[in-house]
């Protein structure tokens, strides 16, 4: 399944995810604009994870003075998919 969220507080401007439904193992992640390498590393590394364990990992990571950041945002947008599936 494809999942889109539009972050808020932080540089980039979409996060597109490739979540499998029966098992919640995020396949792919895709992130438009923002911190492009770090960005990069992240989706690489949440490939395979489980949606809960990288809400858990990601959860209130912020960005220097903001309150929130590109980590932050991408938990906030899995925790919503999570939502979606209830």
């Amino acid at each position: 399944m494809e999942y889109r969220y539009r972050p808020s507080g932080v540089c980039s401007s979409e996060m597109i995810f490739k979540i499998d439904e029966n098992t919640h193992i995020i396949n792919d992640l895709k992130v438009i604009n923002g911190c492009n390498g770090n960005l990069k590393g992240i989706s690489s590394l949440v490939k395979g994870m489980k949606v809960e364990d990288v809400i858990s990992k990601l959860s209130g990571i912020t960005c220097g003075f903001r309150t929130t950041s590109c980590p932050d945002q991408i938990a906030t947008a899995l925790k919503q998919y999570l939502e979606t599936c209830k």
